[in-house]
């Protein structure tokens, strides 16, 4: 027998692990970003060294990267994302949004988010960034629960009583070191939305402590709610007046990439 034939089986079986090791450990980012090596090593049961080396060599990949320098936390780069978009059919979102994203942005000087609705939760998948120096500033690619977002909210006032209830039976503790509201508290919320036409976290938000947002839902063809804007506004420069002259621009916009991608 040649030299290293017995050995070829169980190598491969350790270049089938390694690759698993690595796609698992892709798959966490993703659904938890930004998150770092301990807790990686906790939630995959990989060692430590191990994560890190599966990091590194997505990193090289051009499918991750360090999203907090300082804590050594990780992210998915646009490279994943954008994949994930085009296998999922909603490039056109994006591309369809872009130009009324740039137009609202350059009105209200202030960020503007785009978030795709995944089950119970919102991806921000583009963002319009402020000049202003006090800015609200989101990393692409993050998760955030529905119901803490005033986006997220937008999409649930548009879905069916039967939706919303097993939405909201699926409990949050705590969210990104932010209380969760209570379900009672966001049935409010999803009323007044229905009402008004936009969701509104007015003195802070539930996700993002010292910041206001307003969102509106964005629809399909089929009128289904697919994803939403957001405009976060650090509460410093935020008050009634002010929801008055945005939330008509933010809902407006939302319409524009309905009937848009619509027609697409």
């Amino acid at each position: 027998m040649p030299t290293g034939e017995a050995d070829r089986p169980a190598s491969r079986v350790r270049s089938i692990n390694s690759v698993l090791s690595t796609l698992r450990v892709f798959e966490e980012v993703a659904l938890r970003q930004p998150i770092g090596v301990s807790e990686l090593s906790r939630v995959t049961d990989i060692p430590k060294s191990s994560v890190q080396r599966c990091l590194v060599t997505l990193q090289e990949a051009g499918w991750l990267r360090v999203v907090d320098p300082e804590r050594a936390r990780w992210g998915v780069t646009m490279k994943a994302l954008t994949l994930g978009l085009r296998g999922s059919g909603e490039q056109d979102l994006r591309e369809v949004a872009g130009p009324v994203m740039k137009r609202l942005a350059a009105e209200t000087d202030e960020t503007v988010l785009l978030g795709l609705r995944d089950g119970e939760n919102l991806v921000i998948v583009a963002r319009e960034d402020s000049t202003q120096v006090v800015r609200v500033v989101q990393e692409i690619g993050v998760r955030v629960p529905l119901r803490a977002t005033s986006g997220g909210v937008a999409i649930m006032a548009l879905l069916d009583d039967a939706e919303v209830d097993e939405l909201l039976r699926r409990e949050l503790t705590e969210f990104a070191q932010a209380p969760v509201p209570d379900t009672e508290e966001v049935r409010r919320e999803i009323a007044r939305t229905v009402e008004r036409g936009y969701a509104l976290h007015g003195s802070s938000s539930w996700y993002r402590p010292h910041v206001a947002s307003i969102g509106a839902a964005i629809t399909d063809a089929a009128g289904r709610p697919v994803a939403a804007l957001t405009l976060p506004v650090p509460q410093m420069r935020y008050d009634g007046s002010r929801e008055k002259a945005l939330a008509p621009r933010v809902v407006a916009a939302a319409e524009e990439i309905s009937r848009l991608l619509s027609s697409a």
